[in-house]
Formats: structure tokens, sequence, C-alpha cells
């Protein structure tokens, strides 16, 4: 019984142990403030889940969190049993950042917002047309890389659950941005 007990104890101890080192390390972050610029501009390919290339705007609130908005435009085709499928979508996504420095010239991020847009599509041989808008809630986490001539890489993971007339999964994306100070 005294054997239980020690273990238990152990296990206790071990698990304070990395809630407080956990906890210091999100505090060290916290004081670690990134630079964020004021204004960037840029291109985002989102890939998997994505509407493909997007034009992407950040706005820097304070030095540690920023507004992204992203908008994108979709249009495509494609040939199915020798009947064309047009598909076509826009939307436009807006996310709250907040962002924690790395090193002199990388941070990562992680925020939150939505996405709004449309859809239309046809399909078959009597071309029946569907449409409508959506609605998702949009998380976001990525690192992003800033050269000093102002350029900025970002390669960021956004997982989507659809709200209303649209499905869930993972938006991978890359985008180029420059930065205005």
């Amino acid at each position: 019984m005294v054997e239980i007990y020690n273990i238990l104890s152990t296990k206790d101890i071990f698990m304070k142990r990395i809630f407080f080192t956990m906890a210091l390390v999100v505090m060290l972050f916290s004081l670690a403030n990134a630079q964020i610029a004021k204004h960037s501009v840029g291109l985002r390919y989102g890939a998997l889940y994505g509407l493909g290339t997007e034009i992407t705007y950040q706005r820097g609130l304070t030095s540690e969190n920023r507004l992204e908005f992203d908008f994108g435009f979709n249009s495509n085709f494609e040939y199915v049993d020798n009947f064309r499928q047009d598909h076509n979508s826009w939307a436009l996504t807006g996310l709250y950042h907040w962002v924690w420095k790395l090193d002199d010239n990388v941070n990562w991020y992680a925020g939150a917002g939505s996405k709004l847009g449309t859809w239309s599509s046809n399909q078959g041989y009597n071309y029946r047309y569907h449409n409508g808008p959506f609605f998702t809630a949009s998380g976001d986490v990525g690192i992003e890389y800033v050269f000093p001539a102002g350029i900025q890489f970002a390669l960021n993971a956004r997982p989507e659950v659809g709200i209303y007339n649209h499905g869930s999964g993972v938006n991978i994306g890359f985008a180029v941005r420059y930065q205005f100070k």
C-alpha cells in the first residue's frame, strides 16, 4: 500500500513539474514580443482545402496582435463522364492573430476568425445548378520569416469548421508578403 502511495505521489510531482514548465514557457513567449509591421500585403497560396491563390493583407494592431484579411476566388471546370461540371467560389477570410517572437526574424502565430463567401456549381448532363452563401469558423497557426528588406515568408495551417453550407477541413498555405513599417 505504501508503494502505491509513493508511485502516485511521484506521478503527481512529475505532473506538477510538467505543468510548471509549460506555464513558464508560455510566460516567456509572452514576454518575447514580436515586432509586427503596420501593414503587409501579398499573396497566399492555399492547398488541399483552400481557394488557391488569395490576396492577403495584414494590419498590425499592437506589437503582439494583428488582423489578417484574405480574399480568394476560384473558378474551374472538369469533365466527368463527358459532361462539363463548372465550379465557382469566392471568400473573404478575417483572422485575429497573436504573434510571438522566436528569433530576430522568426515569429510564430496563432489566431481565430471566420470565412464568408459564396459558391456555385453546374453538374451533370442537365446542368443542375447549385449555389449559395457559406460561413465557417476558422483557426490559424503558422510560422513566418521576415527578411531585413521587408519580405515575409509564412507557412500556416488553417482549420475550418463549416457553420453554414460548407464542409470542414484544414487549409495548408504558403504566403509571400511585403511589409510596410
